[in-house]
C-alpha cells in the first residue's frame, strides 16, 4: 500500500498538465502566455509540446496506478476468501446477528465485502485497458478518447475510493482465529520442518542430495499414511547414524521458525 500511495502521487505529477495551444497546437491564435497562466490557475504545468489533446499515455499512467491499487486490494480480498473456507477458516470477516450469507443455504458465513472486491477489481483493470487504448490517435489529435474518459476517469475513481473505505472497514472488524491456524500447522504432523531437518543433515556432512533423498523418503510415509513425521526420523536409521533423537527434536520447534519475525516487522514499519 506503502508503494501504491507512491504510484498514485506520481502519477497525479504526470497527469497534471494542460494546454491551449490552437487546434493543432501551434498557438495560431493565442499567445503561449495564456496557456500558462489558465494552467497555473488550474493547478496545472502547460504541456511542453501538445496538439488538440494532451497527449494520453499520461492519462494511461493514472488509470494503470489505480489498477495496480486496485490489484492489491483484490490480492488481500482473495487470500481473506481462502482464509475464510469452512475447511481452513484462519480468518472470517465480520458478520452481524441476522445478516445473511447464502440465499440457499442459511449456515453459510460468506465473504461478501471480499468477493465484492475481486470483482470490482476486475472493472478498474478493465479500465485501465482502455485508457491504454486512448493512446494510439489518428493523427494524434482526434478525440474518440473523450467518449471512453467520460465512463472510465468518474468509474474508476469512484470504484477505488469506495474499495478502499470498504476495505479499511473490513479490515479494521476481521476476525482472527489462532487456535485453527495451529490447528492447520499440525494437520502436517511436523512436515513443515523438513527443510530445517534436510539442513541439519548437509551440516552434518553429506550431501544436500543425500540428505534430500532421505528427508523426502520418510516425508513421503508420513504425507501418504499420515504417520508422525519426527517419529519416522528417529527410527530411519541412516538418519541416526548422523543425528541424535534430541538434535531432531530440537528442530521441532516453532520458534525457531519465528525467530527473525520481530526484525521483519521493524523493517516495515519502522518509518
Amino acid at each position: 500500500m506503502g508503494r501504491n500511495i507512491e504510484r498514485i502521487k506520481r502519477a497525479r505529477q504526470v497527469i497534471s498538465y494542460g494546454q491551449i495551444s490552437g487546434a493543432v497546437g501551434t498557438f495560431a491564435c493565442i499567445h503561449p502566455e495564456v496557456e500558462g497562466y489558465v494552467c497555473a490557475k488550474l493547478g496545472l504545468k502547460p504541456a511542453p509540446v501538445s496538439t488538440q489533446i494532451v497527449q494520453r499515455d499520461r492519462h494511461a499512467e493514472f488509470f494503470t496506478a489505480l489498477a495496480i491499487l486496485a490489484g492489491t486490494i483484490d490480492k488481500i480480498a482473495t487470500e481473506i476468501r481462502h482464509l475464510q473456507r469452512t475447511e481452513v477458516l484462519e480468518v472470517e470477516e465480520f458478520f452481524s446477528s441476522g445478516q445473511k450469507g447464502s440465499s440457499a443455504m442459511p449456515h453459510k458465513r460468506n465473504p461478501v465485502v471480499s468477493e465484492q472486491m475481486s470483482g470490482l477489481a476486475r472493472v478498474i483493470r478493465a479500465n485501465s485497458l482502455a485508457a491504454m487504448e486512448n493512446m494510439p490517435l489518428w493523427h494524434e489529435r482526434d478525440i474518440s478518447h473523450s467518449s471512453v474518459e467520460r465512463v472510465i476517469g468518474p468509474d474508476s475513481t469512484i470504484l477505488v475510493h469506495y474499495m478502499l473505505r470498504k476495505m479499511t472497514k473490513m479490515m479494521e472488524h476481521l476476525i482472527v482465529y489462532p487456535e485453527n491456524m495451529m490447528r492447520n500447522l499440525e494437520k502436517t504432523e511436523g512436515l513443515i520442518f523438513s527443510q530445517s531437518v534436510l539442513l541439519a543433515l548437509v551440516d552434518k556432512g553429506i550431501t544436500r542430495e543425500e540428505a534430500y533423498k532421505l528427508v523426502q523418503k520418510n516425508a513421503m510415509q508420513s504425507w501418504t499414511k499420515g504417520k508422525d513425521f519426527l517419529t519416522l526420523l528417529k527410527k530411519d536409521k541412516k538418519i541416526g547414524a548422523l543425528m541424535k533423537a534430541r538434535e531432531i527434536e530440537k528442530i521441532f520447534n516453532l520458534k525457531s521458525q519465528f525467530k527473525n519475525i520481530d526484525f521483519i516487522f521493524k523493517r516495515i514499519f519502522k518509518k
